[in-house]
């Protein structure tokens, strides 16, 4: 189920499910959607929103519930939200008006859907925050979320581990489980020479490494992950994101999210069943000069092992 606020870009989600494989119904009446889930022979993407007839949080949660009775299912529930001044310019670029304010005030609608919805937000199981998001990141994430459709055979055991670093300000990731910060790392900035690279580079990372406390912070770290991961399984978790922030979001967290998703990818001790975790890379502010999400570790249909030096390529 795919839901969210109006232009928060629920209709991009549902279109990149769509490409991927799935059978999209943008709006249906509630009382259908457990007709369509039992009918349909492809995995299903469902829209719901405001604008859905008889729309209502409690019956989109009760509805939910229903359906995750059921063993053969794997429903999960998708947020799209994005900051009210961000949801105001989109407005005034499309000239659309709000479904909840046809003859009001844009902000007057966002204000109430927004209300109408927070059950959602607060029992969704993926909230994507796109306002600052590029349209390409955001199929990225889709894709690499949920490009193997359950009707394929993916595994209903495994963890998907999100890596993340991002610059404490430009705002906290909103769909973080986890948040570190090391901006107590002496920062490459403040070096003429390395200020230029990213964490992607190796002096960037041999500059890092040198602080006298990061031997110890990180394997501090790393044990924290080993202890937490299986234990997100046995939770039911299947995906989980740490987010690594620093000031610029470029040196520090890029790398140790790279160091993470090595260890937690093909380290020992890390998941005695698989031997390393499926592991995402998304570094959110090098996004905008083109360095894309990619996913490192094991996975039955093959997975995109890109090295450092080839995510600062592309």
């Amino acid at each position: 189920l795919v839901t969210g606020l109006s232009g928060a870009g629920k209709v991009s989600i549902l279109r990149a499910l769509e490409d991927l494989g799935y059978e999209a119904v943008d709006n249906p009446p509630l009382t259908l959607i457990e007709i369509l889930v039992s009918r349909s022979e492809r995995p299903l993407a469902v829209g719901v929103d405001a604008r859905s007839r008889g729309f209502d949080a409690g019956l989109v949660l009760a509805t939910l519930a229903r359906l995750k009775q059921k063993p053969e299912l794997r429903p999960e529930l998708v947020f799209a939200w994005a900051d009210e001044a961000v949801l105001l310019r989109r407005y005034t670029e499309t000239r659309r008006r709000h479904p909840l304010a046809p003859l009001g005030r844009v902000v007057d609608g966002i204000a109430d859907e927004t209300a109408l919805t927070q059950k959602l937000r607060d029992a969704a199981d993926l909230v994507l925050d796109t306002s600052d998001l590029p349209l390409p990141e955001l199929r990225r994430m889709i894709e690499q979320r949920f490009r193997t459709a359950p009707s394929e055979g993916a595994s209903d055991s495994g963890l998907t581990v999100s890596l993340l670093s991002f610059a404490f300000p430009a705002g906290l990731p909103r769909e973080a489980d986890m948040v570190l910060d090391v901006r107590f790392l002496r920062n490459p900035h403040y070096d003429p020479i390395l200020r230029p690279g990213t964490g992607l580079d190796a002096e960037v990372a041999a500059y890092v490494e040198a602080d006298p406390d990061f031997a110890q912070f990180y394997e501090s770290v790393l044990g924290l992950l080993r202890l937490v991961l299986p234990r997100f399984v046995q939770e039911g978790k299947k995906y989980a994101t740490v987010a690594v922030g620093c000031t610029g979001g470029r040196h520090r967290s890029v790398w140790i999210v790279e160091r993470l998703a090595q260890d937690l990818a093909h380290g020992p001790g890390m998941d005695i069943e698989t031997q390393g975790w499926q592991v995402t890379i998304t570094h959110r502010e090098l996004a905008r000069d083109g360095v894309q999400t990619r996913t490192i570790g094991a996975h039955p249909h093959g997975m995109d092992t890109a090295s450092p030096a080839q995510a600062r390529e592309a």
